[in-house]
């Protein structure tokens, strides 16, 4: 461990570097370094995050921040764990830099994907429910990006290791995921222009009743009431975005319905808020309102196909995901048929 002297006296900046954090702990080639500081007249008043940034440039506000939740910052001999926390001229103090979760959550890790479809430009993957797709607070590793990092080195040149879109972590299915920065643009470019053909499979309670198929127009944005949820929004009130949903029904009963789900768009949760708002709430999704019944422990939505024309090769190319163990037993449990058509 080394000690070094930091006087925080530079401007602060306009506005917080675009990291990720992910390399910035690595970088200083040791475990930890404990860094004295003090702050001079320019910057009192600042908040402490704020002139932290200032007086140590090579790391970011984000993960300097992590930091200062971790208790790893002092201020005159005193823990400091809020970023917010505003600083004084004269104010004495140390700060350990030392890796965090989120400094480290951009490692390769060995994960046995499901790899249905591979070129030297992408590939698809089958994704099982429970692995998340990106580290967040609660998952820093053993998610696909870990695993995506662990199988191909190159990985680590691209934005989120090629990933294009998400699934849920306890929904399973297909995802597409570039290996090339070309790839990933036009991949990218794909999705936003509607050319990514992705549908899925549900299974919800309560009888379906009406026609067949059905379109739900409905903009998604976060629910007002509960942060950690999204929910259908009025734009001319609230913030959110348009969203577009197509759904058929496949098979019905008094329990619930099996149905087949075509994105439009990809909003959080579309599909759980929008299945939810026309009062079939998807088996399993407790935040949603359905209940864990028919031996589903987790949502039961399934990617089970994509499609799309090959960005380089312009070949058509269309993959399906069987349905995973649990889907199978629940729709049997409530006498469904599976047809994917």
């Amino acid at each position: 461990m080394k000690r070094s002297k930091s006087i925080i006296s530079s401007p602060l900046p306009s506005h917080d570097p675009v990291e990720d954090g992910a390399e910035e702990a690595a970088d200083t080639g040791q475990d930890t370094e404990l860094r004295d500081w003090s702050v001079d007249v320019a910057q009192h008043g600042a908040r402490l995050d704020q002139a932290l940034a200032a007086g140590v440039p090579e790391f970011s506000r984000s993960y300097l921040q992590q930091l200062i939740e971790a208790g790893a910052v002092t201020v005159n001999g005193v823990v400091a764990t809020k970023s917010s926390a505003k600083v004084r001229a004269g104010d004495k103090g140390c700060i350990e830099l030392r890796p965090t979760p989120q400094s480290q959550a951009f490692k390769p890790e060995t994960i046995a994907l499901d790899v249905v479809f591979e070129d030297e430009h992408l590939l698809v993957v089958n994704k099982p429910a429970g692995l998340v797709v990106h580290p967040a607070p609660g998952n820093w590793s053993g998610t696909l990006l870990n695993g995506l990092l662990g199988r191909d080195p190159k990985a680590m040149l691209l934005p989120r290791a090629g990933i294009v879109h998400r699934l849920d972590k306890d929904t399973s299915g297909l995802m597409v995921v570039a290996r090339t920065r070309a790839a990933m643009d036009a991949l990218v470019a794909m999705i936003a222009a509607r050319d990514v053909s992705r549908q899925y499979l549900a299974l919800a309670h309560h009888a379906w009743t009406g026609p067949r198929q059905r379109q739900v127009e409905a903009a998604v944005g976060r629910d007002p009431r509960n942060r950690l949820r999204m929910a259908v929004v009025d734009l001319t009130h609230q913030a959110g975005k348009t969203a577009s949903t197509g759904f058929t029904l496949l098979d019905n009963a008094d329990k619930g319905c099996w149905v087949q789900c075509t994105l439009q768009t990809g909003r959080t949760h579309q599909i759980r808020v929008h299945m939810a708002s026309i009062g079939h709430a998807l088996v399993g999704d407790t935040l949603y309102g359905g209940h864990a019944v028919a031996g589903m422990e987790r949502q039961a939505l399934h990617a089970f196909r994509l499609a799309f024309e090959h960005p380089f090769t312009q070949a058509a190319l269309e993959f399906y995901a069987p349905l995973p163990p649990d889907m199978t037993a629940a729709l049997e449990n409530w006498g469904l048929r599976y047809n994917r058509n």
